[in-house]
């Protein structure tokens, strides 16, 4: 039975750390780089620097061919879609929105892993879900919950929503393999192939953007750095950690750690701005903290 133990805690932690930074590189890079060239030059470049180590994974001889129709849609659900649609979601909606709406994660994964995997949802898990839910709307609205009531839907919000559902299916699929031997391969084979493959998902969407006329890049060294730091932390570390994470506690307790992300985001955009973190942010952490004790097995009584 998947469990948390300090290395699956801090795996979980440094994925959604690495991403909240993303968030923010994704929002300081809107007018600078186009979208979905911004997703095709992250993936790019991650795929250059990861191919050294996992070329391998494309020999005639890999076990990668004969879960071809897999990795297929791993590559789309989990980096083709899922981080284009995050950053065309960032060209219009507004952080708070990105972050609430993504911070649904848990119980769109408690919802498929019932529909699509016969996993029921136990009561604890579906308590948690609305704790950590509250957690997360302590962050987003500074502590004032009637902000939410203001809160106005805009095209990026259904995008952010689209983008959770299908990281949900994601995070569902590398935790049960199937027949696929990936557990065995190298850490970097199984990463190269959802890499590449997800780029070439992404280079399908970049060529609608390009020929319409939408793809710009402004390239200087601030955002040089920028791209550099997406294709290094929030992939391939980031993604690496989350499929430990994923493998070790269960993909249904792994998405509460999801809701650490907007937490991690307004804790580095406090600090970019010099501003000390406020209480909010450590009630908000104990809301997360406990929807997770709750959620997972550890924080279940012992059976009768």
């Amino acid at each position: 039975m998947p469990q948390l133990n300090l290395a699956t805690v801090f795996y979980l932690l440094t994925a959604t750390a690495l991403w909240a930074g993303n968030a923010i590189a994704g929002r300081a890079l809107v007018g600078s780089v186009s979208p979905i060239t911004l997703s095709a030059l992250r993936w790019g470049l991650a795929a250059l620097l990861l191919l050294p180590f996992g070329w391998r994974v494309f020999k005639p001889s890999s076990p990668l061919w004969k879960n071809k129709v897999r990795f297929l849609l791993l590559g789309l659900f989990g980096v083709g879609s899922y981080n284009v649609l995050l950053y065309l979601a960032l060209q219009t909606s507004s952080a708070i929105n990105v972050t609430l709406i993504g911070a649904s994660m848990p119980i769109w994964m408690l919802i498929i892993g019932a529909v699509f995997y016969q996993v029921k949802p136990s009561f604890l898990q579906m308590i948690g879900a609305a704790v950590s839910l509250v957690g997360v709307s302590v962050v987003l609205t500074r502590g004032d919950l009637s902000a939410l009531m203001s809160m106005e839907m805009v095209a990026g919000d259904l995008l952010i929503m689209i983008a959770t559902i299908l990281w949900a299916f994601y995070s569902w699929m590398i935790s049960r393999p199937g027949a696929s031997t990936e557990r065995q391969w190298p850490w970097a084979d199984f990463l190269m192939a959802q890499v590449l493959v997800g780029l070439v998902w992404t280079g399908f969407f970049d060529s609608f953007e390009i020929a319409t006329g939408h793809a710009y890049v402004d390239l200087n060294l601030w955002t040089g750095s920028l791209i550099l730091f997406v294709a290094i932390g929030p992939s391939l570390i980031a993604y690496r950690c989350w499929g430990l994470g994923v493998n070790g506690a269960g993909p249904t307790v792994a998405a509460f750690f999801a809701n650490f992300i907007p937490l991690f985001t307004a804790l580095l955009s406090a600090a970019i701005l010099g501003e000390p973190p406020r209480l909010f942010h450590g009630a908000a952490f104990a809301l997360i903290v406990a929807g997770i004790w709750v959620s997972s097995p550890k924080g279940r009584p012992p059976k009768s």
